[in-house]
């Protein structure tokens, strides 16, 4: 078998790796500190291809496959951790699952300015009881006419602060077949965001409030029967999410390895030192193993299906680990210098660690893994009374 990238990619990757280092590497540690989203950037990615990489060339996209997408998420990310974001949110997330599904009235209407990098999509799914059991949501929307008003809350949306069109999950009946998604747009009457929150990364986000919010019926996304077909397009989003943990811990990988190269302590260099050499046997063996998983998972979508939700999960159970302990052991090796903020190192730890709770907690990615191994499912709610 043959391990190495195709041509093809191996070219597309060395494409975005020129570019990320000559355009967005000056200015990314002042990048990763600033909470403004960064709208330059996105207009630059937009200019350059990178946004809507694997959508169809009907629907504005570049006609590219998950594994070009995941490719430009590690090169952007090596050049500039925070910069990877704006790929993921032109590639991955609530935008993936837009694509698949939206009519074609709705791609005219949003796709043009999210693929220019102009607007910014937001997905609301979590909600204060609701958070891993997602099922249990209880965001409503009532079919009125030729209306949907919505009432509820969600939180811990990413882009929240920033975002102009709102992805909405929503329950139009009861069960998981009552599930479905809305399309909203910032200054609907009815809607409002909350004042913005801090996660530990540095990234902000704000509670969403519904409150008889009105839309037209033509903006509900995926009506009473859509929750399946949206759980798959989020298995995709876990790619994204995948792709930057890894890149993120080979970052700090890179750094320290240079460090440790340079740095001198009692007259030799770090890397002389055993116990040094072994941290790095392990990192070197932790990427690359969860590298394999990240591109089998890719390879799967080759063909314009979707990976599967067992493939996905094992992709970013295994990047999520490992792109968190390499970053956590490239800054223990790098001692103050790693642990200060004139180096990026700590911002991968914490960003890295933020991965292993969004998009599907390792906990939960286990069960579903689980539920490969044994070809059933589990459910982790309590037997009905009989």
């Amino acid at each position: 078998m043959d391990f190495n990238l195709k041509e093809e990619h191996d070219s597309f990757a060395q494409a975005v790796r020129r570019f990320a280092q000559n355009e967005l590497a000056p200015g990314a540690l002042a990048r990763a500190h600033s909470a403004a989203y960064p709208t330059d950037v996105a207009k630059a990615l937009a200019r350059q291809g990178l946004l809507g990489i694997a959508f169809d060339e009907r629907d504005g996209g570049q006609g590219g496959s998950l594994m070009h997408a995941v490719l430009a998420i590690q090169e952007v990310a090596l050049a500039c951790p925070k910069s990877a974001d704006i790929v993921q949110a032109g590639n991955f997330g609530p935008i993936r699952t837009f694509v698949e599904y939206a009519s074609q009235i709705q791609k005219a209407r949003y796709l043009p300015g999210l693929l220019k990098g102009e607007q910014v999509i937001c997905l609301g799914m979590s909600e204060p009881e609701a958070g891993s059991a997602v099922t249990e949501l209880v965001t409503s929307a009532t079919l009125e006419g030729d209306e949907v008003v919505i009432n509820g809350s969600k939180v811990f949306s990413t882009h929240s602060p920033h975002a102009s069109l709102f992805l909405i999950y929503v329950r139009f009946g009861p069960g998981v077949d009552g599930i479905g998604s809305v399309l909203v747009e910032r200054g609907t009457p009815g809607f409002s965001i909350g004042e913005p929150s801090n996660f530990m990364s540095g990234e902000q986000w704000s509670q969403l409030y519904f409150e008889n919010c009105r839309i037209p019926a033509s903006q509900v996304l995926l009506g009473i029967g859509g929750f399946k077909k949206q759980i798959a397009g989020f298995n995709v989003e876990r790619l994204g999410n995948a792709s930057r943990s890894l890149a993120l811990g080979r970052y700090c990988f890179n750094v320290a390895r240079e460090h440790a190269l340079i740095r001198k302590q009692f007259g030799r260099p770090l890397c002389e030192f055993q116990g040094l050499q072994w941290k790095f046997a392990d990192m070197a063996l932790q990427l690359e193993s969860a590298q394999l998983m990240l591109y089998k998972a890719a390879m799967e979508g080759e063909g314009g299906a979707l990976p599967s939700a067992h493939s996905t999960a094992m992709a970013k159970l295994a990047c999520n680990q490992a792109g968190w302990a390499v970053a956590n052991e490239a800054m223990q090796v790098m001692g103050a210098t790693g642990y200060s903020q004139e180096t990026l190192v700590e911002y991968c730890v914490r960003r890295t660690r933020g991965w292993m709770i969004a998009g599907g907690s390792i906990e939960m990615l286990k069960n579903r893994i689980a539920e490969g191994v044994f070809e059933r499912s589990f459910s982790q709610r309590p037997p009905k009374a009989a």
